[in-house]
């Protein structure tokens, strides 16, 4: 393993995301700055690779700092499409987010998850409003536990909901801080 590695944390320049850990070494780092676009060291395969020479979601340098010790770095970019290799915005997405990919794409015939993206939009609309309208009436009138069990049906359809319409829930995040300002 190469010493002289930094632990190079990218961030979203736009939404200040962080979108993945990697490591650079001083090669990468140096392409890093002059190409314009985040170069990493492969620690598993000890060779150097561009983010986004497989995938086509490069990620478009915006400032590069080192940190006080100069023993990691901090890149701030455009990214050109999803970060992570499982097609989410940020390597850090939550566990759910995770698990409703990962069910489409096994699509077990046995999957609620495939089998209600499969059913489309409109039902899982219906779904959202189901769950909505159980989740208020929870709210109002049962237990704690009855309500975080209803709430916790919503939430899960909604994010099949933006799944069927190819929304990142990243995308709610953006435009909440975009109201914010």
């Amino acid at each position: 393993m190469n010493e002289e590695l930094r632990a190079a944390i990218i961030q979203d320049d736009a939404t200040g995301r962080v979108l993945m850990l990697g490591w650079m070494d001083e090669e990468a780092l140096a392409l890093t700055r002059s190409a314009g676009t985040v170069h990493f060291y492969s620690r598993s395969r000890q060779q150097l690779w561009e983010k986004g020479e497989t995938s086509g979601n490069f990620l478009r340098v915006v400032e590069v700092t080192l940190d006080c010790d100069q023993d990691a770095v901090l890149v701030r970019v455009n990214a050109e499409g999803p970060t992570c290799h499982d097609g989410s915005t940020s390597c850090f997405t939550p566990w759910l987010w995770r698990k409703i990919l990962q069910r489409e794409a096994a699509n077990a015939p046995d999957s609620y998850v495939a089998s209600s993206l499969e059913r489309g939009t409109a039902f899982l609309a219906r779904k959202v409003g189901e769950e909505a309208v159980e989740t208020a009436v929870a709210a109002l009138s049962e237990s704690d536990e009855r309500f975080v069990a209803e709430a916790a049906d919503l939430w899960f359809h909604l994010l099949l909901l933006l799944r069927s319409r190819g929304v990142d829930p990243a995308d709610l995040e953006d435009e909440l801080r975009r109201r914010e300002k």
